[in-house]
């Protein structure tokens, strides 16, 4: 049985790097034609960008910034050269963001991730992330998919149904949430159905110590991938369970949070991403996630670089239940209620799942006021 998803991921990294900086020219020209891009990289010819150092001289764009980039100039904030019709689907994710799938096998490259999770040709797959406006549920679709297997496109909750869907197919693999794969594992337990899956890939929401322990107890092999709905699978874990391994077809940066300044080895910095397929280039693009990069290379025998995980936010944007929830949407909540002085949101975990508080404070307490409990 292949230990690996094809021969790019054994390559020599010299090989590697060589061929994502040969191709940085026509991503960069391609992003170019994009008026948005055109502007943001004005004076640059992409002939001189051949190198990691020329690269890191180029202005970064911010995720934060796209939802009113892209809602001065829908959908795609003039960053996208093609036309919305090119694409396969298109998608929204909170902000909102607007991202198009582009219309080939495995467009968001999670097939690396779902096969180094040990999902193999004729597995079924019970896929519990969302196909509803959002591209989680495509994306590892596609992944388990290009890795020979069979999709149950659940999507999130509805235990029961899932239940059902469990007992009839017999899936041998999961994915989607840990903290939806723990409450699975009990609602099957409750009812007298336990899971048949013993693998899973997962993402989308915290994986801590302690809830790797839970499912590890339960039988589960999972292994996490770290994706976003602007590119896909960025990293994923291995079995030699040593850092994420970086995917192929992307360039990865630990930079300075707030600067294009890239950290020295080692160092934890923000994460900064070039997406060289040309119909959908993404040039530099700061995500707002911390981490770092790892020395020397994973005993799995793949040779590309690693980052340690994630390892917090450089902003104040949160991920809550695989959702991203951003300081303009809580700003939002206090314009409409003009009584609101100030807003905080609380999260945090409880019996392994996130917990999200609204905690405000009014400027006069309202005629009627009753001091309730949290719900």
């Amino acid at each position: 049985m292949a230990a690996h998803f094809d021969a790019l991921e054994t390559r020599p990294p010299e090989a590697r790097e060589a061929e994502l900086l040969g191709r940085l020219e026509q991503a960069l020209a391609a992003a170019m034609t994009a008026p948005a891009y055109a502007e943001h990289l004005k004076g640059i010819d992409p002939h001189d960008i051949k190198s990691r150092k020329a690269l890191a001289g180029l202005p970064v764009l911010r995720k934060s910034d796209l939802p009113a980039l892209h809602k001065a100039a829908p959908p795609f904030g003039g960053f996208v050269p093609g036309k919305p019709g090119a694409f396969g689907r298109l998608f929204t994710s909170p902000g909102p963001i607007f991202e198009p799938e582009a219309a080939k096998p495995d467009p968001w490259g999670a097939g690396r991730a779902c096969f180094a999770a040990g999902l193999r040709c004729g597995d079924v797959v019970l896929n519990t992330f969302s196909y509803h406006m959002t591209p989680g549920g495509f994306i590892f679709d596609s992944g388990a998919r290009a890795a020979g297997c069979a999709v149950i496109p659940a999507g999130p909750g509805d235990s029961e149904k899932q239940l059902e869907l469990i007992a009839a197919f017999q899936p041998k693999a999961y994915a989607g949430t840990p903290d939806f794969l723990k409450i699975l594992v009990e609602a099957g337990r409750a009812a007298g159905k336990p899971v048949s899956f013993d693998k899973a890939v997962v993402s989308g929401a915290a994986f801590p110590p302690s809830l790797q322990a839970w499912v590890k107890q339960a039988g589960i092999d999972a292994y996490q991938a770290y994706a976003t709905a602007d590119i896909g699978v960025i990293a994923y874990e291995t079995p030699a369970r040593s850092g994420l391994m970086i995917n192929e077809n992307i360039i990865v940066e630990i930079v300075t949070p707030g600067t294009g300044d890239p950290v020295a080895e080692g160092e934890v910095g923000e994460i900064v991403i070039t997406s060289l397929d040309p119909a959908h280039p993404l040039i530099r693009l700061a995500l707002g996630d911390l981490s770092a990069f790892m020395p020397g290379h994973s005993s799995c025998g793949r040779t590309s670089m690693r980052i340690k995980g994630w390892m917090g936010r450089a902003d104040q944007t949160a991920k809550i239940k695989g959702m991203f929830v951003r300081p303009e949407q809580v700003a939002e909540i206090a314009r409409r209620h003009q009584q609101i002085a100030k807003l905080r949101l609380v999260i945090t975990r409880a019996n392994e799942l996130d917990v999200m508080t609204l905690q405000a404070e009014l400027y006069d307490e309202p005629a009627g006021f009753i001091d309730a409990e949290p719900v």
